[in-house]
């Protein structure tokens, strides 16, 4: 229960309140003017182009960082703290009081930090030390906190040509003091409003509404790697999203110079969530795929006309090529392309001649192999191990040496023809292609690892000529990945964030860990979410596939957004796909929010009228079907006069329409206010893992969902509907 101040606020606070929003809102306005307006003036370094570039790609940085998000609000709330608790004559940070007087012991919490014209602030960034007991102050640990104030806001738009702006309407205060001990944190009717506010187009951020054990997640050290095991609808990918925010916040230098990556499911979820950074004020961080991620480094003169991804695997082969062994199998194949001597190299040094014999050569192969070094590494340290041996005969027949002679002897042709003969350049796509593409060199690297049949299913299909002619899959992608590797070591980052981490496979892990072996990981996903043929069974083994074993797994199984009706519905398929995890716990009940028709009068008809009854309500609509029949019911859709959109088709996108189709396989990750899911028993039937993405489908919703069939429900959903 929350303990908040009953009385309707007063004209006069509400306007005093207003001002300060006002004035908050002018003096941004001016911190941007002042960036804006700084020209640059360089002095001596005018003419120095890269310093000059630099400093303008770091303004044009600050000037998007302080840009107002449309429509949302510069503070959110407000702490009033024990006299004395705070002081701000020397650590900033205070706001001032409404009649405009310094209080230092009352701050006001919003999505940056906002300063007046002397340097005060007047808003602090949500990151910072002393906002944590805006989300974690209790009665039981009120950490000097007396009263926590939270602000209603509406969306209202001045002018046709105006960009939306938040307007105050209410503030609702919870007096800590007053609470009784064993009261817990609540928030009161605003808070709960946020949370349910309908939505429409891409995600927003959850700044004003995170919860204790989400906040606890957010800020957790950028040492640590987190693995998350989010239920639907527990706020798992704006925990991962908030946590860079603050970590970009508290670690800006090193992380400026490792860099800062999201990897998601899909292009359409990235797009769902791309809005959340920038309305934190954070503009620097690289949003990708894995497909992305696996290509971007790859010569555009190896790829096929059609792109990278010309086809499908199918759930055998691709869960064999998915599997950590994979890695040995390219491992084995690379270094068996070193070849013993069997000649011996002779330098010519004026009238002198310098030999070394394949008895010379071979402990200097055989070392270097045996160190673990990158394959193409091997190459450069072979030619001075070779060059060191020459000028070591050199030197005991009284000739002086030095590193302009060491130089040039390594770059001796016949050392260079050496080095070639016995350690052959390795490209990454034609080692990949020429494993796959010839049975009798698969079978030596595989021997002991895979049988035969799975030989057979790894091969690629046709007869691919080179690298453009063949027709890759995504787990060919993270096999090329593991061979560039295994020659060059890939450029790190400093943090990377993972999302629906569940699907990845042990070899995508390596690929994701291996960009990150001197960083940390935010790893998100669930279990019962898992969708593709190497889905992880469990945290453990994909983290140790990260190679970051010792990372903390932590639950969030507590869902805020979502109906108990929905999630308690969707739960009863977890017997079935994740057996032994919790069930997701819903903090709110709604009645009505679960339908289930039969579509007795045929599956279009019936699938229009839960759309048009769900665009009478507010927020977002998502109609999700299987892949293969979105098609066909959008066309009996619009003869019904009901066009609906496709994601992704012409650039259309969540903020296109407030109706929208979406095909069951880019459903994961994104969230609609009301959900119409048609033909459950065609999402089953599509793929090997249909009821997970049966689960993933129906956990979509966060105010109503309305299931529309023709054929029989999945068993464990029947038994709820008769029941």
């Amino acid at each position: 229960m929350t303990t908040t101040d009953p009385s309707v606020p007063s004209n006069d606070a509400l306007q005093a309140e207003r001002d300060r929003l006002t004035a908050a809102r002018e003096a941004l306005r001016r911190m941007r003017e002042e960036v804006a307006g700084n020209e640059l003036v360089l002095g001596d370094v005018v003419n120095d182009k890269v310093t000059n570039a630099a400093l303008r790609r770091g303004r044009e940085r600050r000037l998007a960082a302080l840009a107002e998000v449309p429509g949302a609000p510069l503070f959110f709330g407000r702490l009033d703290f024990d006299p004395g608790t705070v002081f701000f004559d020397d650590d900033p940070g205070g706001a001032p009081a409404p009649d405009g007087s310094a209080d230092a012991d009352r701050v006001q919490i919003g999505r940056r930090h906002i300063h007046d014209r002397s340097g005060r602030p007047m808003v602090l960034d949500w990151r910072a030390p002393i906002c944590v007991a805006y989300y974690r102050a209790s009665p039981q640990d009120r950490m000097s906190v007396r009263v926590r104030r939270r602000y209603g806001f509406t969306t209202v738009t001045p002018g046709p040509d105006a960009e939306p702006e938040a307007l105050l309407t209410a503030f609702e205060d919870e007096a800590l003091t007053d609470a009784p001990p064993e009261t817990g944190q609540g928030g009161g009717e605003l808070l709960n409003a946020e949370i349910e506010r309908p939505r429409t187009g891409p995600m927003r951020d959850i700044v004003a509404t995170i919860q204790p054990e989400q906040d606890d997640l957010v800020r957790a050290p950028l040492g640590t790697t987190l693995c998350v095991q989010g239920a639907p609808g527990t706020g798992k990918t704006a925990v991962g999203l908030h946590r860079i925010a603050f970590l970009l916040y508290t670690e800006r230098e090193r992380l400026s110079r490792s860099g800062v990556a999201i990897i998601g499911p899909n292009r359409s979820f990235l797009s769902y969530i791309h809005d959340v950074l920038p309305a934190l004020g954070e503009v620097d961080v690289h949003q990708t795929t894995v497909t992305e991620l696996l290509t971007r480094d790859l010569p555009e003169r190896s790829r096929p006309a059609a792109g990278w991804i010309g086809r499908v695997e199918e759930p055998a082969a691709a869960r064999v090529k998915g599997r950590a062994r994979m890695a040995e199998v390219l491992r084995r194949d690379l270094w068996s392309h070193l070849r013993t001597p069997e000649e011996a190299v002779m330098v010519r040094r004026g009238s002198r001649r310098w030999r070394l014999y394949p008895e010379d050569l071979r402990p200097l192969l055989d070392e270097l192999a045996e160190r673990g070094v990158a394959y193409g590494s091997g190459r450069e340290l072979l030619s001075h191990r070779i060059a060191h041996a020459v000028l070591s005969l050199m030197e005991g027949e009284g000739e002086a040496c030095d590193d302009r002679t060491h130089a040039q002897v390594r770059r001796d042709p016949a050392v260079r023809s050496a080095v070639t003969a016995m350690w052959p350049k390795a490209d990454p796509i034609k080692l990949v292609l020429g494993l796959l593409t010839d049975p009798e060199r698969l079978a030596r690297a595989a021997d002991g690892l895979l049988s035969p049949e799975e030989q057979a299913a790894v091969l690629l299909p046709g007869r691919p000529r080179g690298p453009r002619s063949a027709r890759w899959s995504e787990e060919d992608l993270a096999l090329i990945d593991e061979a560039s590797a295994l020659i060059g070591r890939p450029a790190g980052l400093g943090h990377i964030v993972v999302d629906e981490a569940q699907d990845l496979s042990p070899m995508q892990c390596r690929a994701v860990g291996r960009r990150c072996a001197s960083g940390s990981l935010t790893v998100l996903g669930d279990i019962a979410q898992g969708t593709s043929p190497s889905a992880a069974a469990n945290w453990s083994t994909l983290l140790e596939h990260l190679g970051k074993p010792t990372g903390h797994l932590r639950v969030l199984d507590r869902g805020y957004r979502v109906p108990a009706q929905i999630i308690d519905f969707a739960a009863r398929l977890l017997p079935a796909i994740a057996p032994g995890l919790g069930a997701p716990v819903a903090v709110r009940r709604s009645p009505g929010s679960l339908r289930v028709t039969p579509a007795a009068g045929g599956l279009a008809a019936a699938v229009a009228d839960a759309c048009r009854t769900a665009l009478e309500g507010e927020g977002s609509v998502g109609l999700i079907a299987a892949d293969a029949g979105l098609a066909a019911l959008r066309a009996d859709l619009a003869a019904e006069g009901l066009p609906v959109p496709l994601l992704g088709e012409d650039g259309a996108g969540l903020d296109a329409s407030r109706l929208v189709a979406v095909p069951a396989s880019l459903a994961k990750g994104l969230e609609f206010d009301a959900v119409v899911v048609a033909e459950p028993a065609a999402v089953v039937d599509a793929e090997e893992r249909g009821v997970n993405r049966l689960y993933v489908v129906l956990t979509r919703a966060v105010s109503t969902l309305h299931v529309v069939h023709e054929r029989p429900l999945p068993e464990a959903l029947r038994d709820a509907v008769t029941g």
